[in-house]
């Protein structure tokens, strides 16, 4: 008996790592050899995964890169290690924490003052929680950080993208999003419904492509284009945040069949850089191509009403809406 289990659990590895070594071979690299001088980019974020890598690539091709994050020194030891790396002295940290609304319009004011203008927003912050807890407005922190910060934060910089168009907003969503069997917009707090990590996740991705879609509809005709995108199975700490026996599995597990975070990165930097992605709006890509995502995440009134919760849960004034 010990020694079936034995060969099961060695063939299942096997499978797992060779499965694991094909899937990165067919993963999609970002082609285009743009530079960006002259440009300046927002990645939330950006001192770690996925968000890292971003904004590495950014700085090599000559951007000037903004790493908005709420840990601002260890964003400020990672911005070191990029200008040390890329030759490029223009990488700088901002604080910004995306479950805050206070410290996301702080950030947007500030940023305001003191750019001139705002070619690339890449909205990549991301969390996963495993227990319920609520944000210092009292919203589920999961969506709070993924979803309602960003919708404020490029809410409050639209007019600096317009200023500055052509332009772009890049947000990082998932294929997790198809698992959403539903999206009860009067519940998104999980105050009736019992919280899990993963439904939660899944609703908050499935946000981002509904924002994002919805976003390119009013912003149609203005130079700046929204696109959003699934970077992959990728090996990052996003699932380990929280130091638990589990989201340590879960990253042991990504790191054998999951993409490296460049990797990851790829599609965030096409869609950041590409110039063919200069025309394209409202869409959902995944390894640098435009990709199908569920039936959920195509609702059209469910867009729209996302957007108006999301204006009155954030509290966006008058002043501060741009369509």
């Amino acid at each position: 008996m010990l020694a079936t289990a034995g060969v099961i659990f060695f063939i299942a590895v096997c499978a797992i790592v060779v499965g694991g070594a094909i899937y990165r071979r067919q993963s999609s690299k970002c082609r285009s050899t743009r530079r960006l001088k002259g440009k300046t980019i927002i990645v939330t974020g950006g001192s770690s995964g996925i968000g890292l890598a971003t904004a590495e690539d950014l700085a090599r091709r000559g951007a000037r890169v903004i790493l908005a994050c709420r840990n601002a020194a260890k964003a400020n030891q990672v911005a070191h290690g990029i200008r040390e790396r890329t030759g490029n002295a223009e990488v700088q940290v901002r604080d910004l924490d995306t479950s805050d609304f206070d410290s996301v319009r702080k950030f947007a004011k500030e940023f305001k003052e003191t750019e001139g203008r705002l070619d690339v927003l890449i909205n990549n912050a991301g969390v996963g929680i495993p227990e319920k807890r609520l944000s210092k407005q009292g919203f589920e922190l999961t969506l709070a950080t993924n979803h309602y910060g960003h919708f404020l934060l490029t809410n409050l910089l639209v007019d600096v993208l317009r200023a500055s168009a052509p332009s772009r907003v890049v947000t990082v969503s998932s294929l997790v999003h198809k698992y959403c069997s539903k999206a009860d917009l009067e519940d998104l707090n999980f105050d009736k419904t019992p919280y899990a990590v993963f439904p939660a996740y899944a609703l908050s991705k499935l946000c981002n492509i509904l924002f994002t879609k919805e976003i390119a509809r009013k912003l149609q005709g203005t130079g700046v284009v929204a696109n959003c995108l699934h970077p992959g199975v990728v090996a990052t700490g996003l699932l380990n945040k929280e130091n638990t026996w589990l989201g340590a599995l879960l990253t042991f597990l990504l790191g054998v069949i999951g993409k490296s975070r460049d990797d990851g990165a790829q599609t965030s930097i096409y869609l950041a850089v590409a110039e063919e992605a200069q025309h394209m709006s409202g869409k959902y890509f995944v390894d640098c191509k435009e990709s199908s995502c569920c039936k959920l995440a195509e609702d059209e009134g469910l867009a729209k009403k996302l957007w108006e919760v999301s204006e009155r849960d954030v509290k966006l004034q008058p002043g501060e809406i741009f369509y």
